[in-house]
């Protein structure tokens, strides 16, 4: 399967500009997934990959074969680019059976019948839904309606397989089921993949890598590890997992260690920063919930790490864990814990590695604002 290139992508719709210079690379047989909130850009994306949006500028290649070039005059229509798409709706058509809804992609290719029959029959093995050929997509469930609609794409065997948010009508217990069934599929049959979603554990479950959108921008094109371990932003950390914020101002930095003031409640803590900071300057520090330990009373934090006072304000039983919101100052944070009955006062330990900081971004989106302001 071929490489797809993107480069320079931009898309207007007058005066509202929705892709800004997009570019990536998705290598031969990953499964490349586009991440972000409602209206960041992400389908417009994956529609001018498809053809069914014209880029304002910018190109699209798929390995040798070059789709899109603005400047050249180069735009290749949907059906002469051989990818496959499922949507959101899945769009089948309801008065025909599964195997006639598969067929339609075929007899537009001029595929001639026992050739029809028999790919028909292949793809539906793929998905497991050969035995349901017959039936029409009233008589399926939601998940087996989804089967149907990425084995009509596979059918013609495509060079690329175009999904936006495919699993987003089923119920969350059969969107786990699902996510894992077709991650199995796609390595499989090697396809190249690019997948549209605003789920997060959708994408961090499926993807080889990630591109994190907002505004119309990427933000990051990472493996899902990296995202959420080392977010290249604020905007990314709120976005995919939870994540604490808190404001501070830096008091001394120098390599690869800080020590800022925490302005909650006035504390010092160190940190690791990758990102250069100075004396002074004010900084957001970012921490996930799981990487924060709350400490029973008389308990010892351990070797090298920060301890934070705080007062336990809820907590919640969620099975497998514990969820806290802890009062650090005027400042809420969130910890998720193995450890259940603590009350009162109580204290945090970070260690340094696990917090990261950012200095405080002039702009950011609405999206990443809100994010950041409740804590996500």
């Amino acid at each position: 399967m071929p490489d797809v290139t993107v480069t320079q992508l931009r898309k207007q719709f007058g005066d509202n500009t929705v892709l800004d210079n997009v570019d990536f690379t998705i290598k031969d047989g990953e499964f490349f997934t586009l991440l972000g909130p409602s209206g960041c850009g992400k389908s417009t994306t994956l529609n001018c990959i498809a053809g069914l949006e014209r880029p304002t500028g910018g190109s699209i290649s798929v390995g040798d074969n070059t789709f899109v070039d603005i400047d050249g005059g180069v735009f290749v229509p949907p059906e002469g680019r051989n990818l496959g798409m499922v949507f959101q709706s899945y769009a089948l058509w309801p008065h025909k059976t599964i195997a006639d809804n598969l067929a339609m992609p075929l007899q537009i290719r001029k595929t001639d019948k026992a050739s029809q029959t028999r790919l028909i029959d292949d793809a539906l093995d793929k998905v497991g839904l050969l035995h349901l050929r017959g039936r029409y997509p009233h008589q399926l469930s939601g998940g087996q309606q989804q089967r149907v609609a990425l084995a009509r794409a596979l059918v013609y065997s495509p060079n690329v397989l175009l999904l936006d948010e495919p699993l987003s009508n089923l119920d969350a217990k059969l969107r786990e089921q699902a996510r894992a069934w077709l991650k199995r599929l796609q390595v499989e049959l090697g396809i190249t993949t690019v997948y549209v979603t605003h789920d997060q554990d959708e994408a961090l479950a499926l993807s080889d890598r990630i591109a994190v959108m907002s505004g119309g921008r990427m933000l990051q094109v990472a493996t899902p590890k990296e995202i959420y371990e080392a977010p290249a932003s604020a905007e990314v950390a709120a976005f995919v997992g939870r994540c604490n914020f808190l404001a501070a101002s830096v008091d001394q930095a120098g390599g690869s260690a800080a020590v800022v003031t925490l302005a909650a409640n006035g504390q010092h803590i160190t940190v690791t920063t990758e990102e250069a900071v100075r004396a002074g300057q004010s900084v957001t520090v970012a921490v996930r919930p799981e990487r924060v330990t709350v400490l029973a009373p008389g308990a010892e934090a351990p070797a090298g790490a920060n301890t934070v006072s705080a007062e336990v304000l809820t907590v919640s039983y969620l099975g497998s864990r514990y969820e806290y919101d802890l009062g650090v100052g005027d400042q809420i944070v969130q910890v998720v814990s193995d450890r259940g009955g603590l009350t009162g006062r109580v204290q945090l330990a970070i260690a340094p590695d696990d917090a990261r900081v950012y200095a405080d971004a002039d702009v950011l989106s609405d999206d990443a604002q809100a994010l950041l302001t409740v804590g996500h």
